[in-house]
């Protein structure tokens, strides 16, 4: 009787450790599988974001006279000012001299055709840099590979 006993409980522990085995080996294969999942849907959310920049880029042009006056333009943003239409540019400005006017900034569709004016006064010191907005009229809308000139 004590042989029976000896081999149930051997039985029973063979059973026990490979279902902990299966356990173990199925959630590192969740786990696994969950990591890819993770990893695709965030390559996949950054894919959209980048095709979202790069359909949205505009081309940023300051004027000769505004150049030759010791400016040059970085970063820039464009969004919606209350309404859904893209009429506001954030420009960032870097001053090689000192500068104080007012510029206007003029938007073109893809068409080449003018779609907005907007005027704001720049002033800065040689050395300096700072953000600078541009808010168009609220039906002008920015983006789709735009034109925005800086005079």
């Amino acid at each position: 009787m004590k042989q029976k006993q000896l081999i149930a409980i051997s039985i029973i522990f063979l059973l026990i450790s490979s279902c902990n085995r299966i356990a173990n080996k199925t959630k590192e294969g969740i786990n696994k599988g969950g990591e890819v999942v993770g990893e695709t849907a965030t390559e996949f959310f950054e894919g959209v974001s980048e095709g979202v920049d790069k359909t949205l880029e505009c081309e940023i042009l300051l004027s000769k006279k505004l150049k030759n006056s010791g400016l040059n333009t970085g970063a820039y943003d464009i969004e919606s000012v209350n309404n859904g239409n893209n009429n506001k540019l954030t420009l960032y400005i870097i001053f090689n001299n000192d500068f104080n006017k007012t510029v206007m900034a003029k938007a073109y569709n893809k068409n080449k055709l003018e779609i907005g004016r907007a005027r704001t006064t720049i002033i800065g010191k040689k050395g300096d840099a700072g953000y600078f907005n541009f808010e168009f009229d609220k039906r002008t809308d920015i983006g789709f590979r735009n034109r925005i000139t800086i005079e």
